[in-house]
């Protein structure tokens, strides 16, 4: 199950979304009609450089931030509103309540949806502790964990909900190198025995190799998408070989050597109307 998904109906379907936001100045679109398809146990990864919409197009999925135009489907059901069935995995560390101990972190979410009572939710809170290495820290708070420690908790606390895709915005960008790769392995462990749905964002060409089994690339400003490419063959023990170092050299050239294209050409274009204005104000005299 570790290449695409062949099942014609796709879980998540992103049908020409584009985004917007308004500052006091002007509206700015984030993202402009993008559409890509996640199949159930998919790794789907969304790639490209700062200011491309990845984060605001995971955040639309999630219901916080609605299309401007297009829309987003999950099960065939349209997405309007934040719901128990994605749970978002964030980039920053404080985002687990400080009064609440690790095993309370985790039920929370259990509870306040009432999916499970509180023995229940303890149970499960257990087990995915267990899952993720973090049993023995069950009744410690978070101000006493390590930045990966808090995101082994994190995953825990959404894996526990058994949402229907998992979505996870730069999950490890904050950490140190050594740690994320550390969490890598582990995120791709969890997914070899729960097969969980992943939306997963991130601006590292290796990570997004390294996590998916399917990439959309973004362009920026504003995001479009640019192409796709399957990675299901590649994973951490891929590293240094010469066909992942060439897949990360084409994904490389379709974000950027692209998008220097199109300066060029906006360029030549604008130095071409400059030139045709000398040539008519030159006339005109």
């Amino acid at each position: 199950m570790d290449g695409a998904n062949t099942s014609a109906t796709p879980l998540l379907a992103v049908d020409g979304v584009s985004l917007e936001y308004r500052t006091p100045e002007r509206i700015v679109r984030a993202t402009h009609r993008v559409s890509f398809d996640v199949f159930a146990g998919d790794r789907y990864v969304l790639l490209g450089a700062s200011g491309c919409g990845k984060s605001s197009l995971l955040k639309s999925v999630a219901g916080f931030v609605p299309p401007r135009e297009g829309e987003i489907r999950l099960a065939g059901k349209k997405v309007d509103q934040p719901g128990p069935d994605r749970i978002v995995v964030f980039q920053e560390f404080d985002q687990l309540p400080p009064w609440k101990t690790v095993r309370e972190n985790v039920m929370f979410p259990l509870l306040a949806s009432r999916k499970l009572g509180r023995k229940e939710a303890a149970e499960r809170a257990s087990h995915y502790l267990a899952k993720v290495g973090l049993a023995d820290f069950a009744d410690a708070h978070p101000h006493t964990l390590s930045g990966g420690m808090k995101q082994r908790v994190a995953i825990a606390r959404a894996l526990a909900m058994q949402p229907q895709i998992l979505l996870m915005d730069e999950p490890f960008a904050a950490l140190d190198a050594l740690t994320r790769r550390r969490m890598q392995e582990e995120l791709l462990a969890l997914w070899d025995e729960f097969r969980f749905t992943l939306l997963f964002v991130t601006h590292s060409i290796e990570e997004a190799l390294v996590v998916g089994n399917r990439i959309g690339l973004l362009s920026p400003h504003p995001g479009r998408l640019r192409a796709e490419i399957n990675s299901h063959q590649f994973g951490l023990h891929s590293q240094g070989g010469v066909a992942f170092q060439e897949t990360a050299q084409r994904i490389h050239r379709l974000l950027f050597e692209h998008e220097a294209g199109d300066v060029a050409r906006a360029q030549d274009a604008a130095n071409a109307a400059l030139s045709d204005a000398a040539d008519l104000h030159r006339r005109a005299a």
